[in-house]
């Protein structure tokens, strides 16, 4: 397939953005104050219109506690510090506000900040225009070898960074003074859809000492890292965690925040033993959907190595594909957006059963999700694995005259280029890369998208198996180990796929018993992959079983077999051995000597 290297060129540079007009600042001000997502009551309104107006009238600066305690809260002139009124009132605007853009306010063009440190708002767009060209077309986005791949990611993540956050502090304006005429041309702002949102509590402090102080505050943060790097939900951030009580109710979290988990617990800190109780809660009516107890010894593991070890493996837990909220929502589908997650629970759905069918269902509806929502990245990346199986496994081939592999790169290529930090995107781009004979590109890519989330299970699995295919099968074995242990309920595909690492390193008791367990019956390539392995373990009636029912699925795959594993990057050397074994079970492989001179090309072959 043709790829070139990606235009790095100024002109290719996405164009800079102008801040917000102060007519587009008070039309977003309106829309927060008309929400019923806003109280009503209270002084925080008048807060927020004041240090607005006082900066879009250029006197950000003067926006001081004294000013605001005297002209928003009406205390006297002799106001001193002491009266927390502003302090208080500024951290509760804050959490408003933080909540409002999680819920109403999240498909706003423009988002109103009150930064840590001051009173002083700062305005920013709330959804980054797409990447364009200087002649204003879209940017292709062309991948090439290693460094240009890597490069254009790295590129990517720096422009979106800088798109989003380019902050227009309202202390540096002249809004007020019309010094400078600003015209700023509003975009069309793509909506993305709701996801489940997660407030973290404070864990409870159960112990006594500075140690278990340290220990408990620690761990709350390190959760706060580690759960929104899964891009399928959504979590409240460290303004509303510190603003909470670590006994707060679930009531006060579904009616005040409207979120639906809530993830509490406590630690416990006595002598050199700590324990931490986590329990995940689902707000709408109370019930604990999951606890676990943790524990370890301080005398053998530094403090922080273990809370970071414990907020790792509770996030794994609750956030992952698979885990205890995508299993809740799967049992009880939220009712106000059904279509849209219900997609994500599908393609998940499909990748444990990996059939026809359920491809079908997911991919249609994952279309019609990217549709309705066009900034949506992970659907997106969801969409790409779907048309790379549409090729792979020639699972509901459509009447398009794009390649599915093409439609799998560009699509990846969407997914990234809305969010390039996101978990399945870097996972779709990796995969689709592999498949499209970038070896090289698309283990650099797996690799760099482990270090953006080590415990995302599937992406772990995934890379696990890409490094397997491509002939490093007992790093591969290794990875698979991980994925599976942190996730035993995950797909089977990764079973099936640690059951051929086990063939390649020669171990036939791990490889028949690991596939057996995989038995992913509707899949093609899980029968061929068990005639092999139950071929080399002597196991003949069970290895032509599975042969002819390969056969039966998928007859072409064998006339074109020598392809079929090159566009794997499957070796020579190991395509050889699954070969023999094939042959072994009766399937009607080409002969050896066949072999050998098709072979000899994949030796030179600039894709291996």
């Amino acid at each position: 397939m043709q790829t070139s290297v990606p235009d790095t060129s100024e002109e290719a540079q996405p164009l800079e953005r102008p801040c917000p007009s102060p007519d587009e600042i008070r039309g977003q001000l309106a829309r927060i104050l008309e929400s019923p997502e806003f109280p009503s009551v209270g002084r925080v309104a008048a807060f927020l219109n004041f240090v607005i107006e006082e900066a879009l009238a250029g006197r950000a600066q003067r926006l001081k506690g004294y000013l605001i305690a005297v002209e928003v809260f009406k205390r006297r002139e002799g106001f001193t510090q002491d009266d927390p009124v502003v302090r208080i009132e500024a951290g509760r605007l804050r959490r408003i506000l933080e909540r409002y853009y999680l819920v109403a306010g999240q498909h706003d063009p423009v988002r109103i900040d009150i930064p840590k440190g001051g009173y002083a708002p700062s305005f920013t767009w709330n959804e980054p225009p797409a990447a364009t060209t200087a002649d204003g077309g879209s940017n292709p986005l062309r991948i090439g070898r290693l460094t240009g791949s890597l490069a254009w990611l790295r590129e990517r993540r720096w422009s979106h960074a800088a798109l989003a956050g380019t902050v227009c502090l309202a202390a540096l304006a002249y809004w007020g003074t019309e010094r400078f005429a600003i015209s700023v041309k509003r975009a069309n702002y793509a909506e993305v859809p709701a996801e489940p949102t997660l407030v973290i509590a404070p864990f409870e402090n159960l112990g006594d000492g500075p140690q278990a102080r340290l220990y408990t505050a620690g761990l709350t943060e390190e959760l706060l890292t580690a759960l929104p790097r899964f891009k399928e939900i959504k979590v409240f951030g460290r303004e509303t965690s510190k603003s909470l009580s670590s006994k707060v109710d679930v009531s006060v979290i579904r009616g005040d925040l409207g979120a639906h988990y809530l993830l509490s617990g406590g630690v416990r800190v006595s002598g050199s033993r700590v324990r931490v109780t986590a329990r995940l809660h689902d707000t709408s009516d109370g019930a604990i959907l999951w606890s676990q107890d943790y524990e370890d010894d301080l005398s053998t593991r530094e403090l922080f190595t273990i809370q970071t070890d414990v907020a790792n493996k509770v996030a794994t837990a609750v956030a992952q594909p698979y885990g205890i909220i995508a299993q809740a929502r799967t049992a009880h589908p939220p009712p106000d957006d059904l279509g849209v997650y219900d997609c994500t629970l599908r393609f998940y759905a499909y990748r444990t059963d990996l059939g026809p069918d359920s491809h079908l269902k997911a991919r249609d509806c994952l279309e019609r999700s990217t549709a309705r929502y066009p900034a949506y990245s992970t659907a997106w990346a969801m969409l790409s694995i779907a048309y790379l199986d549409e090729g792979r496994f020639r699972f509901n081939p459509k009447a398009d005259p794009t390649p599915p592999m093409e439609r799998a790169l560009t699509t990846a290529r969407r997914a990234i280029d809305l969010e390039p930090d996101n978990t399945r995107a870097l996972q779709a781009l990796m995969t689709a890369l592999f498949f499209n004979r970038q070896l090289a590109e698309a283990l650099e890519v797996g690799g760099e998208a482990l270090r953006t989330n080590p415990n995302d299970t599937e992406l772990l699995g995934e890379f696990g198996t890409r490094v397997a295919m491509s002939g490093q099968w007992k790093r591969g074995a290794a990875l698979l180990d991980q994925a599976l242990a942190l996730n035993p309920g995950g797909a089977g595909y990764y079973d099936g796929t640690r059951a051929l690492a086990a063939y390649m390193l020669n171990d036939q008791d791990k490889a028949v018993r690991l596939i057996r367990k995989a038995d992913l019956q509707r899949f093609p390539l899980f029968h061929a992959v068990a005639a092999a392995i139950y071929a080399d373990a002597g196991m003949m009636d069970d290895a032509k079983r599975e042969a002819a029912t390969f056969m039966k699925m998928r007859p072409e795959y064998i006339d074109n077999i020598v392809e079929e594993h090159r566009n794997r990057n499957i070796q020579p050397a190991d395509s050889l051995r699954m070969i023999a074994s094939l042959r072994k079970a009766g399937l009607p492989v080409p002969a050896a000597k066949e072999l050998d001179a098709e072979l000899s090309l994949s030796d030179a072959s600039p894709a291996l």
